[in-house]
């Protein structure tokens, strides 16, 4: 059997550790994991190493889970990447496989779980679970059932959870690197894609619909 190589991207040591030891133990899985901590580190090990499977988490160390998907996929579009994260996927799913990525599996999910998804990836194949099918479907056929927020872009959609923190313009402008002014108008087109009024209805709508960010 060939040996493959997957990297782990978690700023987590604890998560990085329990996933490559789990995928270790599992002995249809002939791998070595490897494990970045960062944005920064996984891209220089990345460029070095030629991985199989790359296994992501939406808040990593030095930058944005979502947007280092995105740009590791236009570099890289043959690589294989699937995101474990700690949020569910109706708030995430469809927007990391519309990125690129080929799978998406919670951190809630049982080794077994974990296991049967990095196979199937390996194999060439995709893992989604039942309910992020329906939503994707939903996603592309336009469906009325893909809920406001999946209208969104990603900085629109990083906006809208900060605000539902209640951090204000400035702070905002601060944690993503862009100025005041571009915050107050990816507020306005939330607004008008998600059919808002105000702030305090787009707080409401994170906390209704658990949208939780660690942003």
């Amino acid at each position: 059997m060939v040996m493959r190589k997957i990297l782990v991207v978690d700023d987590h040591a604890i998560v990085r550790r329990g996933v490559t030891l789990i995928l270790k133990g599992n002995p249809g899985i002939e791998a070595i994991c490897e494990e970045a901590s960062g944005a920064e580190e996984a891209e220089q090990k990345i460029a070095t190493v030629k991985y199989d499977m790359v296994l992501l988490d939406i808040y990593i160390s030095g930058g944005n889970g979502l947007e280092f998907l995105k740009r590791l996929h236009n570099q890289q579009p043959k690589l294989p990447i699937m995101i474990l994260s700690m949020f569910p996927e109706d708030n995430y799913g469809i927007r990391a496989l519309t990125l690129g990525a080929v799978g998406y599996l919670t951190k809630k999910s049982t080794p077994e779980e974990l296991i049967v998804a990095v196979e199937k990836v390996l194999s060439g194949g995709r893992y989604v679970s039942p309910f992020l099918a329906d939503r994707l479907a939903a996603y592309l056929y336009k469906n009325t059932e893909v809920l406001p927020h999946e209208r969104l872009s990603n900085c629109e959609f990083q906006t809208l959870c900060m605000i539902g923190r209640g951090q204000t313009p400035t702070q905002i402008a601060r944690a993503l690197l862009i100025s005041i002014k571009t915050v107050k108008t990816y507020r306005s087109k939330i607004l008008q894609k998600m059919e808002l009024s105000n702030s305090a209805e787009l707080m409401n709508y994170v906390l209704t619909n658990n949208i939780i960010t660690l942003i």
